[in-house]
């Protein structure tokens, strides 16, 4: 497959980057500055984009298959720029004729128990609220929207950070990921074989899952 991935210079977009590349995909790498940025490898092209502007995702997103978003709240605009991305790319890749689009969301809209989500719970880190309200908006427009895009929406559970590359996890639909010890973590490395994985089966199309170790 052609894959273009958005925010390909952070720390989960440049792992979706070498897995897809290590897959044997064709892949464009958006980033705000490819001069900022040491992406490399066989089959790969960096350009400046911005995920944010429907028009530039449109003229750099044209003839791939499949997109993947990795952008995350970022300066100057940070809680605007999830939910802005969102429009964006569903107008633009539309424009652009690309069937296929993979959100990398937030987890805390899962839920944490029947109608209760994570970010609303007591424990919840109140300096994590803004980002995830964020994220949480942005896959409600992806829920209510009407495009002609197959968008999929892929939450982290509570702990996502770099780590060991099992190829090994859980998935789930709605509800956060808890193992017996009551951790709900993932490493970046098996994110990203998640996150292909579903780019090839294509087995949660308008809807959202999540994974876990």
């Amino acid at each position: 497959m052609r894959i273009i991935v958005f925010g390909a210079g952070g720390r989960v977009g440049s792992r979706a980057v070498a897995e897809a590349l290590a897959r044997g995909h064709e892949v464009t790498a958006v980033v705000r500055d490819p001069g900022n940025h040491d992406l490399q490898g066989d089959g790969l092209a960096v350009v400046a984009g911005d995920a944010t502007d429907p028009g530039s995702v449109a003229e750099v997103a044209a003839g791939h298959d499949l997109a993947i978003s990795a952008v995350g709240p970022s300066p100057p605009d940070a809680l605007e720029t999830v939910p802005a991305a969102a429009r964006a790319l569903l107008d633009g890749l539309s424009r652009a004729g690309v069937p296929r689009l993979i959100a990398v969301g937030g987890g805390g809209s899962l839920e944490a128990a029947p109608g209760v989500r994570v970010l609303d719970t007591p424990e919840f880190n109140e300096a994590w609220k803004p980002g995830s309200l964020a994220q949480a908006e942005a896959l409600e427009i992806y829920r209510s929207a009407t495009t002609d895009i197959d968008w999929t929406y892929l939450s982290p559970p509570f702990m996502l950070a770099p780590g060991e590359r099992t190829g090994s996890y859980r998935m789930g639909d709605d509800r956060l990921l808890v193992d017996d010890e009551g951790k709900s973590a993932i490493s970046m490395e098996d994110f990203a074989i998640a996150l292909l994985d579903e780019a090839e089966s294509a087995k949660h199309v308008r809807r959202r899952f999540t994974v876990a170790s």
